[in-house]
């Protein structure tokens, strides 16, 4: 029989020492919580929970979500009933990212909506235009001044700029940085809002000894790392679209010009300046629209740009929109379509991208016939957010969404729309709505006259 080795016959002979655990109790406003180092890891080595502390004074039910979100990723059903403001501020607390409460449910359900508070704005000035990131922050122009809210929308932090009144902005994807323009003063304002100064100004010049145009509209494609800029000649007759590179250490250089228009003789509607765009990442395309009201009704231009790696984009596709123009169109990226409301008839109506033509591409949506009318669309809005589509009528929201439909050949499938109301009988009516943006799961408005934003947040985080 061979002889044992010493050191293993040793190692054989020592008692059991079972592995240090991993399980660690919390106390959090007096309730005893249990979890494992790992778990709390989750939060990043800077969370105050990688200590891990054994008693911390604050609300037990909001840390109960916050430790079911670290554990499997997602919120428990039973966080519906916390205000998302709540959580947020909660995560900050510990140290978590807020923004991982973005990621932490799979999308809801935006018939959930519900009215749930009004963000004040400071000064005398009503809400003019609204931005919001994708993160859930969100920037809102009265006057002057630009007032940006954390994603907790419990910080509030107030610019003053050299523009009139602001009239276009832009909240820059991971960024300090907005862009800001006012319809009656030259060039495109970029704002560092971490100190309120002016970064610089991006100009037109629709000819060299001309003077600089004012902004109409602004986007960013951040996939792409660009901006486009809608500008109109201070003169009014002519207007085109520039893009600018994000990606250019900090020198905005310009790339390209697409869409200049310029009046001749009698035709006043050649020079529409473009006062909505729209980028379409899946299809690297770019919406532009612009409409005018005159004494004969409403005319308006729609194109889509392919705008793709390598050379100036081209337009593949441009309306002119007469009959029932729109009073406001948008592009769905996820329905891979169009939609606008009519100015005359105020319908809501869908083209499918894939199926453009020249001539009529509108299908009008619940089937109605125009009466006739005149200016029922008038001061609609209309805009899309995941596969829903939403469109303002006075101070009521309504919510068209997919209607699911047995499968078909691509060539025979058409997109089945329903109409909702959005939010609860207390939730309706009020002044006529302005603009509504979406980000970090919220729906915020600007209404008319108000001098405060509205927030609307789903309930249905499940």
């Amino acid at each position: 029989m061979p002889p044992f080795d010493g050191a293993a016959t040793t190692a054989l002979l020592r008692p059991y020492k079972p592995p240090e655990t991993s399980i660690v109790t919390l106390n959090v406003g007096g309730r005893v919580f249990q979890t494992t180092v790992q778990t709390l890891a989750a939060a990043g080595p800077s969370s105050l929970l990688s200590a891990p502390p054994s008693f911390i004074d604050r609300d037990p039910d909001l840390f109960a979500s916050l430790l079911a979100l670290l554990r499997t990723g997602r919120l428990p059903s039973s966080a519906a009933t916390d205000d998302i403001s709540d959580l947020a501020a909660e995560a900050e607390f510990y140290g978590i990212d807020p923004r991982l409460l973005l990621s932490s449910s799979s999308s809801s359900s935006s018939l959930s909506l519900r009215r749930s508070l009004l963000l004040p704005l400071p000064g005398r000035d009503p809400v003019a235009v609204l931005s919001a990131s994708p993160s859930g922050e969100l920037l809102a122009a009265h006057g002057s001044k630009i007032s940006s809210f954390d994603f907790s929308l419990r910080r509030r932090k107030t610019i003053l700029t050299s523009l009139p009144a602001v009239d276009s902005l832009l909240s820059l994807h991971n960024s300090s940085l907005a862009f800001a323009g006012a319809a009656d003063f030259p060039g495109l304002q970029i704002l560092d809002l971490s100190c309120g100064t002016l970064v610089k100004t991006l100009n037109w010049h629709p000819h060299p000894s001309a003077p600089g145009a004012t902004v109409q509209a602004v986007c960013e494609a951040a996939d792409r790392q660009l901006l486009f800029s809608s500008y109109e000649s201070g003169r009014r007759n002519s207007s085109a679209i520039l893009a600018f590179d994000l990606n250019s250490g900090g020198d905005f250089r310009p790339v390209y010009e697409i869409s200049r228009r310029e009046i001749f003789g009698a035709e006043l509607d050649s020079a529409i300046p473009a006062t909505k765009l729209k980028w379409v990442p899946s299809l690297n395309l770019l919406m532009t629209a612009g409409s005018h009201w005159g004494p004969s009704g409403v005319v308006g231009n729609i194109q889509l740009w392919d705008v793709r790696a390598g050379g100036t984009p081209t337009a593949i596709f441009d309306l002119k929109d007469k009959d029932d123009c729109f009073a406001d169109v948008t592009v769905s990226d996820d329905l891979s379509a169009m939609f606008k409301v009519g100015a005359n008839s105020g319908d809501v109506f869908m083209a499918d991208l894939r199926k453009l033509k020249a001539g009529e591409p509108w299908f009008r949506l619940g089937g109605g016939r125009w009466n006739g009318g005149k200016n029922e669309g008038k001061g609609c809005r209309i805009e899309t957010e995941g596969r829903q589509v939403f469109c303002s009528r006075g101070g009521d929201i309504e919510m068209w969404s997919e209607v699911a439909m047995a499968a078909a050949a691509p060539e025979f499938e058409e997109k089945v729309m329903r109409r909702n109301l959005m939010g609860r009988e207390k939730d309706m009516g009020g002044a006529r709505i302005l603009q509504m943006v979406f980000g970090g799961k919220r729906m915020a408005v600007a209404r008319s006259g108000e001098c405060c934003v509205e927030v609307w947040e789903s309930s249905d985080r499940s």
